[in-house]
């Protein structure tokens, strides 16, 4: 065996582009005389899963999970990607990504980077991740981290883990739980561009405009009508994108805003987010 002095960068370095174990890099590299190429091929010889190239490879399926915290004021989503629906149908998959989200709540992380630094049972979680990426042989990363606050947020997860959904209410009604959930598969649904009106961005209010101006010309409409019908294409748009304003996929009398109302007077939301797999 080489008395070659393998330095922690090198052993670091060997773990970054394989995936594979500290400990399991480290004999690898010394058996290989600190030579890469020999250590990746001494690894794979062993049996381990290389992750080498993995950066270059596309992780589209994954999965995506939602939570609160315990007293019900914030809410997490986190997206985990990984290569293959084998693998994110995998349970012990699932039950990682769940871990992380687990820990971002515990640590009240704030972004991914943050999560990206914490502990993980004595690992980073950074580090957690590529001995995943090392142990499924597929490419793993957290492309979105989310977070809502609310005086009572509900978190949904729809379709298999592939869509979760967060939405803040504006008071901790008797029946804010049911209400929340409702309004959360409404937005799994409808996927509303906003809250409101108001909460448009100025672009998109423009290309909505401009769209609809293009298609009463097209229609032959007077040039002088042009801005009326389109004011009032604008607000069908309104109606159909923006949560607050929708139709109430369960009641098709009410609105969303109306529904709430109903429930406890005043109540609202106040924030959503929605996170669709590979969106």
């Amino acid at each position: 065996m080489s008395t070659l002095q393998i330095s922690a960068a090198d052993v670091n370095k060997l773990r970054q582009q394989t995936g594979a174990g500290m400990m399991d890099c480290k004999k690898a590299l010394t058996e290989s005389n600190g030579d890469f190429e020999a250590a990746i091929d001494y690894l794979r010889k062993k049996g381990a899963k290389v992750a080498a190239s993995r950066q270059d490879r596309e992780s589209n399926e994954g999965v995506v999970i939602a939570k609160t915290s315990t007293d019900g004021k914030r809410g997490f989503i986190i997206e985990v990607n990984c290569e293959t629906d084998f693998v994110a149908k995998n349970a012990d998959y699932i039950a990682f990504a769940t871990s992380l989200l687990d820990l971002a709540i515990e640590n009240n992380a704030s972004s991914v980077e943050e999560l990206l630094a914490l502990d993980l049972n004595g690992v980073k979680v950074s580090d957690a991740i590529l001995d995943q990426t090392g142990k499924i042989g597929e490419k793993v990363g957290v492309s979105k981290f989310e977070i809502v606050n609310g005086e009572k947020v509900i978190a949904y997860i729809h379709g298999n883990y592939r869509l979760g959904v967060l939405v803040a209410l504006s008071a901790n009604a008797a029946q804010a739980a049911e209400a929340g959930k409702d309004v959360a598969m409404q937005i799994a649904a409808m996927n509303p561009v906003a809250l409101d009106k108001g909460d448009v961005d100025s672009k998109t209010i423009e290309r909505e405009l401009e769209i609809a101006k293009e298609q009463i010309r097209a229609e032959g409409k007077p040039e002088e009508m042009v801005e009326k019908i389109a004011a009032g294409k604008l607000n069908k748009f309104y109606k159909d994108s923006t949560l607050l304003n929708q139709e109430f996929v369960k009641d098709s009398s009410k609105t969303v805003a109306q529904f709430l109302n109903s429930v406890e007077k005043d109540l609202t939301v106040t924030a959503f987010k929605r996170v669709q797999l590979g969106a």
